[in-house]
């Protein structure tokens, strides 16, 4: 596995929420559930609902790369969440959006 910067996971992170967030409902691809389940699952598992591992072949490959890239930091890092990257807000809405 090769090292993941954090500036790499805070793009990755950037364009997840854009697939999990778009501006409206009628935006919403079959992906954006998937997607929504990761960060949620990243966020609060317990809480939130955890992440099946075939929503990795369930999305397309740009999409599942960027989470490989944010589970590859995890990997090397100790824990960290979205919001060490400004995404705290992001993240409220997507529980609001996603789970609420």
């Amino acid at each position: 596995m090769r090292a993941v910067t954090f500036d790499e996971v805070g793009a990755a992170i950037s364009r997840l929420l854009a697939i999990a967030l778009p501006p409206t409902r009628a935006a919403e691809t079959g992906a954006s559930g998937k997607v929504a389940d990761f960060l949620l699952a990243w966020w609060n598992g317990q809480d939130c609902g955890h992440f099946p591992i075939l929503h990795l072949c369930n999305v397309d490959a740009v999409i599942a790369e960027d989470m490989v890239t944010i589970m590859a930091y995890l990997a090397q890092e100790s824990t960290i969440y979205a919001d060490a990257w400004g995404h705290r807000d992001a993240m409220a809405d997507l529980w609001e959006r996603w789970r609420a």
